[in-house]
């Protein structure tokens, strides 16, 4: 039996604390011994995973200036600190200071991987969390194996640092029966009920998802005639401003906050339409859930969506980054009930490539294989 660490920063709302809860609580437990570590004990999915996994916190809350405090030590003083205990492979799920930890193990027996879920863009970005771009490239190259969530992270990342090997591309693990089983959930809100389409955003509320785009777009739909609604899931750093935007705009009537969501996809199932204004993604977990249910996804051209919805819009529509291309895509949708019933259809079709156990079996080879 291997004994394997994931290491990340918490088990909070995103997508790669999602996706690892998925994993583990899936994979073979004859096979895996398995510790999930975070490097602060918070989060809401951290209730998500099974009774068989072991999960153990560094600290009990996470403090302001963590990350500058954790750069006075080195990568090797922070594994001893940290992990203490031996395993056989030690995993970062997450670039960044999860990865500068696991770099310093020093047991020459134990093979280690990084996960990387984000389109990095710069050398300076991918090394934020180390000391210095040098430092970085050092750490990223002990690892045995670098594994990435889409074919448009893998290119990006490869071509910022030297690695050890090609990186591979493992897809984002979603637990396809769960999603399947609380979609059938009753939503008790009455914010359906008057039959107006309803646009669904998901992730933190922060400016990397784009959310302030979808609520402009919002009101550029209702200047046209077009009727609709947004519901918005997730919280974050700036629900304050959204909503003040929103009250500038003049629809603060059509942006329902919901705030996080342990149950999502009774929501998803209710809504018309997933939107994603991101400037940043590596593999969209809420396209991928939404696709799960049959909720067509219209997005603009971030890291992932190409892989996801085909090059040419086979399984969803693309658009450019630009504002009003977004527009232009949500209205096409909006007037056309023909090309949505289609798109449901191909999100179905598509989302079977993603079904729980053809990632977690990819997962297990790998880990096997080392």
């Amino acid at each position: 039996m291997k004994k394997v660490l994931f290491l990340i920063h918490d088990l909070g709302q995103g997508g790669a604390e999602k996706v690892l809860v998925n994993l583990v609580n899936h994979m073979d437990r004859d096979k895996f011994d398995i510790t999930v570590m975070t490097l602060f004990d918070c989060g809401e999915n951290r209730e998500l995973l099974s009774p068989h996994i072991r999960c153990r916190s560094f600290c009990k809350k996470m403090f302001r200036g963590n990350s500058h405090l954790m750069k006075l030590l080195t990568p090797r003083m922070l594994h001893r600190m940290i992990v203490k205990e031996h395993y056989d492979i030690e995993v970062a799920y997450l670039e960044g200071p999860s990865a500068r930890v696991i770099s310093g193990c020093e047991d020459s027996e134990t093979k280690l991987i990084s996960w990387i879920h984000i389109v990095q863009g710069s050398k300076k970005k991918a090394a934020a969390s180390f000391r210095s771009v040098k430092e970085a490239e050092k750490c990223y190259q002990r690892f045995d194996r670098v594994v990435c969530v889409s074919e448009a992270v893998k290119e990006d990342f490869a071509a910022l640092l030297p690695l050890k090997d090609e990186p591979l591309v493992i897809y984002n693990t979603n637990d396809t029966d769960r999603i399947k089983a609380l979609a059938e959930e009753t939503v008790t809100e009455e914010i359906f009920d008057d039959g107006i389409p309803c646009l669904l955003a998901v992730g933190k509320l922060l400016p990397s998802k784009g959310f302030h785009r979808i609520i402009r777009i919002l009101r550029w739909l209702l200047d046209n005639g077009l009727d609709a609604k947004l519901i918005l899931l997730g919280d974050g750093a700036m629900r304050c401003e959204l909503e003040r935007l929103s009250e500038e705009m003049g629809v603060r009537d059509r942006v329902n906050f919901l705030g996080y969501q342990t149950n999502p996809y009774k929501y998803m199932k209710m809504c018309n339409l997933l939107v994603c204004a991101s400037y940043a993604e590596g593999f969209s977990t809420a396209a991928t859930e939404a696709m799960i249910l049959g909720l067509p996804v219209c997005t603009v051209d971030v890291a992932g969506m190409r892989e996801l919805l085909g090059e040419d819009n086979q399984y969803g529509m693309i658009t450019s980054q630009d504002d009003e291309a977004l527009y232009e895509g949500i209205r096409t949708l909006l007037v056309d009930p023909a090309l949505m019933s289609h798109y449901r259809q191909k999100a179905i079709e598509r989302s079977r490539d993603f079904e729980t156990e053809i990632t977690v079996k990819e997962v297990e080879e790998l880990l096997l294989s080392l």
